[in-house]
């Protein structure tokens, strides 16, 4: 995500690197590489002109004032301020304080609006404590229902629709009813969309809001559509005036454009960024820590909101006793496993860590190699899994046919399965095996 804007923010940067004072001659060539990549990321040349200006006169009058501070240090302090600025300053909440409160999603087809409709369920169920209710009102696309109906039952979320009834306002109307009788606090409403922007999609969205009186509309938008999505933005913003943005496949291969874009154009917050086709896999949208990410210095404060979400207080001190006794065993490990593949793909976590976006450009990280881990652990017996050292040839061939891998990699995963769990008893004691901090060192 936004690789290829980091490197040539980067190289903007590097212009300054080495000089001891901030000039005109100097900003002026920082400027100029910061534009570039702004336009390259496909950012409207109006707008990174505006930024890039703000910038200079940020930069320029700072000229006598902050000495001790590097020119090319005090440059991405000033791009991160205004990147944050440009993105809508602070977090915008979603409104749904009504009996119901009522979500109306609108935007093109392939977008991902009925795949964020579930996400926003399996969202406002497990992190807000509500009821949604999940609402069928694309009546035009075959698969849509059916779509929304294997969602809801992915998340345990009821689903309203009527099969037959081409009359999208009329659905909404009696799911809000459905919804009032039956104990759902949030109606989130998933309706139609095009190939492109046309008049009878624009009167039905339209319609729709006018009956439902919604307390929150949402656009959906694919991110990897860059200036088109800010544009198409646009267009439904001036039909229907919707309250906020979503930007979906945020995992692709995006250049950043409508990201940066949209709340300048459009007027209107970014609320939520959704990244892959997993149900867990939305965030509120934080422009500080966009504008980080963008500059490759990593988002720590949603890595750790995203640890504590699986954190289990009982689970840790459980964890923490075996630790201490030497008794970590594989069914331990399987938990562990269980817990990070919940925090998202691997990728995407290590680069919220300030310095490995950098680290990680050209390595390759497979996810599946979690997966592989576990099926080594599913050949196991209950027994095998909570007594490690049972571990002999015969038991680990038998395992190897199991998974389907070979003796070496049976071999080599309970060789370092042992080495972390000698670490970490160690640590426990306070203690550092030889080798990590010097000879017998303490913490």
């Amino acid at each position: 995500m936004f690789d290829s804007l980091q490197s040539r923010m980067d190289k903007a940067f590097k212009v300054l690197s080495g000089t001891h004072r901030i000039t005109e001659i100097n900003v002026a060539q920082s400027i100029k590489e910061i534009r570039r990549a702004l336009v390259a990321a496909d950012v409207n040349y109006k707008i990174a002109k505006e930024f890039t200006e703000k910038v200079k006169q940020k930069a320029l009058g700072t000229e006598n004032v902050l000495k001790s501070v590097k020119p090319s240090q005090l440059m991405v302090k000033i791009v991160q301020d205004e990147l944050t600025e440009l993105m809508g300053g602070q977090s915008v909440g979603i409104n749904i304080k009504a009996d119901p409160g009522i979500v109306l999603i609108a935007g093109l087809q392939g977008s991902g609006k009925t795949t964020f409709s579930g996400k926003l369920a399996n969202y406002l169920k497990n992190k807000k404590n509500k009821k949604p209710l999940l609402v069928a009102c694309d009546v035009y696309r075959p698969a849509a229902i059916d779509q929304l109906t294997t969602i809801s039952e992915q998340i345990g979320v009821p689903i309203y629709k009527e099969p037959g009834n081409e009359n999208p306002v009329q659905i909404a109307q009696n799911a809000i009813a459905y919804a009032k009788e039956n104990g759902r606090d949030v109606v989130i409403v998933d309706t139609a969309g095009r190939l492109a922007i046309d008049e009878m999609m624009m009167d039905e969205i339209e319609s729709l809001k006018k009956a439902i009186h919604p307390t929150e509309t949402l656009f959906v938008v694919d991110s990897m559509t860059g200036q088109d999505a800010v544009n198409t933005a646009k267009a439904f913003n001036e039909r229907i005036n919707y309250d906020g943005v979503v930007l979906t496949k945020l995992d692709g291969d995006t250049r950043g454009g409508a990201a940066l874009s949209i709340k300048y154009t459009v007027g209107k917050p970014i609320k939520f960024v959704s990244t892959g086709e997993k149900l867990d896999t939305i965030d509120v949208f934080h422009p500080d820590r966009m504008a980080q990410r963008i500059l490759g210095m990593g988002d720590i404060v949603s890595f750790v909101e995203r640890a504590q979400e699986q954190f289990d207080e009982e689970e840790a001190k459980r964890l923490e006793k075996k630790i201490k006794r030497n008794k970590l065993d594989f069914n331990d490990f399987l938990r562990q496993i269980k817990q990070i593949k919940r925090m998202g793909d691997m990728r995407s976590l290590l680069s919220m860590i300030p310095g490995m976006s950098k680290a990680l450009k050209d390595v390759e990280i497979d996810d599946r190699a979690l997966e592989k881990v576990e099926a080594i652990i599913f050949s196991m017996t209950p027994y095998e899994r909570e007594h490690p050292e049972v571990m002999n040839l015969s038991r680990k061939k038998r395992i190897a046919r199991g998974c389907g891998r070979s003796l070496e990699d049976i071999n080599a995963f309970i060789k370092q399965f042992e080495q972390m769990r000698k670490l970490m008893h160690m640590m426990s004691k306070g203690k550092m095996p030889k080798g990590i901090f010097g000879p017998d060192a303490n913490l």
